[in-house]
């Protein structure tokens, strides 16, 4: 697979193009970042000591001349830019990106209307299992138990709570027949009263460079669940991303996530 890589000098970025050197089925197609990034014009693995033959340009579209898909962890509006280049260009995307609103994500539906792509807030293998595991554990624990998300990441994370909880939280309230639009609680202060029963609490925490730490609690009279997923390296992303690229080479079109690429949709426990 010929690859590229948006946001190529962040962190997210250096790691998916280390991922995609590292790969077997994979060569590095392109790399871009934003213009006036000081890596612009410096071949693509030199943070690695590797000479890629990829030379990190600013120009989406000269980055995705020869690439087969695109992997985008960067911003909403540079993503849905970048999509739009995707489709006149027929170059698939798997996109990490986290904080679209509502209208992006409409935007980026009809994008895929075009174009074959696979967004999902958290690209992990394991943390998708989890999506999964939440499922069940909220059919269970439907009646009698308070539900906390408590997420975890580094002080660059820009927003919050994160997609990764927000998922969680998404999963919970349908699993339970509600949407989290409804039930979902994200801040308390002050006299804020009992706890309404039914809701969902998020909790979020900022610092130092915590890769990412999601807990779903379900609290009951006498006993908690908790479960929980904690990454440590970003490498875990990366891996699931390549993986989910794999999965829409012979994908003309449509939206997909990552419970489709693992195959999770389908799975009823």
């Amino acid at each position: 697979m010929r690859i590229a890589i948006a946001g190529a000098s962040g962190r997210m970025g250096k790691t998916l193009i280390e991922a995609v050197i590292n790969h077997p089925a994979c060569t590095l197609a392109g790399a871009f970042d934003l213009a006036g990034s000081p890596t612009l014009g410096r071949d693509a693995g030199d943070f690695m000591g590797t000479n890629t033959g990829v030379t990190i340009t600013d120009s989406v579209e000269q980055a995705l001349s020869n690439a087969q898909v695109l992997i985008d962890f960067t911003r909403p509006e540079g993503t849905l830019t970048h999509l739009v280049v995707c489709q006149q260009l027929g170059v698939k995307a798997v996109i990490g990106t986290t904080g679209f609103e509502a209208d992006q994500k409409t935007a980026m539906a009809e994008l895929a209307k075009k174009v074959a792509m696979v967004w999902s807030p958290n690209m992990a293998v394991g943390v998708n299992a989890t999506f999964k595991l939440l499922e069940v554990a909220a059919k269970i624990l439907s009646q009698g138990y308070d539900i906390e998300v408590i997420e975890a990441h580094h002080s660059k994370k820009v927003d919050a709570p994160s997609g990764t909880a927000l998922r969680m939280g998404e999963v919970v309230a349908k699993a339970l027949g509600t949407d989290l639009d409804t039930v979902g609680v994200f801040a308390r202060e002050g006299i804020t009263g009992e706890r309404q029963p039914g809701t969902i609490g998020f909790s979020t925490i900022r610092g130092g460079d915590i890769v990412g730490d999601h807990t779903v609690l379900f609290a009951g009279l006498g006993e908690r669940i908790e479960i929980t997923h904690k990454s440590s390296s970003r490498m875990t992303y990366a891996q699931g991303s390549i993986r989910a690229a794999q999965f829409l080479m012979d994908k003309p079109t449509g939206l997909f996530d990552m419970q489709d690429v693992l195959g999770l949709s389908q799975l009823r426990l």
